[in-house]
């Protein structure tokens, strides 16, 4: 797991080669990879949220029980696990207009690795600023949009041309998936107390 990661960062055309090669399976990708770096966020929200509060930069902090920060924790996991699927998914789906397209898993497979980033990218969550978290998710986007369209040609064996489409397509549902989820973070880990004392309180 641990080697894929320092390889998408460090020397990703390599990388994704060996990936390939590899014959990976779904579960295989979960146990190792998702369900691994996909705790990386969630443990550092969890984190921040309970013992330093999310900073609205205005002097306003909002922090959250270990009971609250957990329950919303658990909700934004399992989000995020879906949210790779999904993307894969589409990835297939855009996939069939070619010859040889891969296999649903393939692309499940693909997706768990380019989103790699994004999940690094939750660690600033420790300190939830949220123009630092902002700035951090922007960063992750960039690279894992590099990781998609460095990765998508040679993954689907089509033309550089016809991987840009591909991968723009992907990438704007990726990016409407990051948004709902950075919308469900806010209201889960900052706001869900308040909407919660608001409505029954």
């Amino acid at each position: 797991m641990l080697t894929h990661v320092w390889g998408l960062m460090a020397h990703p055309h390599r990388e994704w080669k060996q990936i390939k090669e590899e014959r990976e399976t779904i579960d295989h990708l979960y146990a190792h990879h998702v369900l691994l770096m996909a705790a990386v966020p969630v443990i550092s929200a969890y984190i921040g949220t309970t013992q330093v509060g999310w900073s609205l930069g205005s002097g306003t902090t909002i922090q959250l029980s270990y009971l609250d920060a957990l329950g919303a924790g658990i909700v934004f996991y399992v989000v995020m696990l879906a949210a790779v699927y999904a993307v894969g998914k589409v990835i297939r789906y855009m996939a069939k207009r070619y010859p040889k397209p891969p296999s649903q898993s393939q692309c499940i497979i693909f997706a768990g690795y380019i989103a790699t980033p994004m999940f690094l990218s939750g660690i600033v969550a420790v300190y939830p600023l949220v123009w630092l978290c902002m700035l951090a998710g922007i960063i992750g986007l960039c690279y894992t949009a590099y990781l998609l369209y460095i990765g998508i040609p040679s993954f689907l064996n089509i033309s550089q041309k016809e991987g840009f489409i591909v991968s723009s397509t992907t990438l704007a549902f990726g990016v409407l998936v990051l948004e709902a989820m950075l919308g469900m973070t806010v209201l889960l880990w900052g706001y869900g107390e308040r909407i919660i004392l608001s409505i029954f309180g």
